[in-house]
């Protein structure tokens, strides 16, 4: 396989999702949250949108993530990566680092197969991220 993410990030995953009270498939579910948006330059450096359907909460992350070919992406910006098919969609090296881990692996195909399943956990491990409140957080200037 080509290295299409760095093995060490799957620890720092679960370094950070992990102290919060989140277990493997958890982190994953949350992870689902790609499925919506895009990334700004602007605001993290990183472009593009996870998912053809930004404006939609499903399971098109986990299907894409798992049956498209992604290559780095050439530009001067942080690493990341686009589809090989058309350049357009981008993946983090922590989202590709889901393909990785075995562990991860499991819940990636998973909710690939079932979206009933993927939203019914990601509803939950959002009610769970969200009663711990937001102590803590470093304001931005775009906070």
């Amino acid at each position: 396989d080509d290295a299409t993410a760095d093995p060490s990030d799957a620890q720092h995953l679960r370094d950070v999702f992990y102290r919060m009270g989140f277990d493997d498939r958890e982190i994953v579910a949350l992870s689902g949250a790609h499925a919506l948006g895009r990334c700004h330059t602007t605001a993290s450096g990183y472009d593009g949108p996870w998912s053809p359907t930004p404006t939609t909460l499903n399971n098109a992350y986990f299907t894409l993530m798992s049956n498209l070919k992604w290559v780095p992406k050439e530009w001067d910006g942080p690493f990341q990566y686009v589809d090989a098919p058309t350049g357009k969609l981008m993946m983090l090296p922590s989202d590709l680092v889901l393909l990785q881990d075995e562990s991860f692996l499991k819940w990636v195909k998973a909710y690939g197969s079932d979206e009933k399943l993927f939203l019914s956990d990601f509803s939950d491990a959002f009610a769970k991220l969200l009663s711990l409140g937001t102590s803590g957080l470093t304001p931005t200037e775009w906070a």
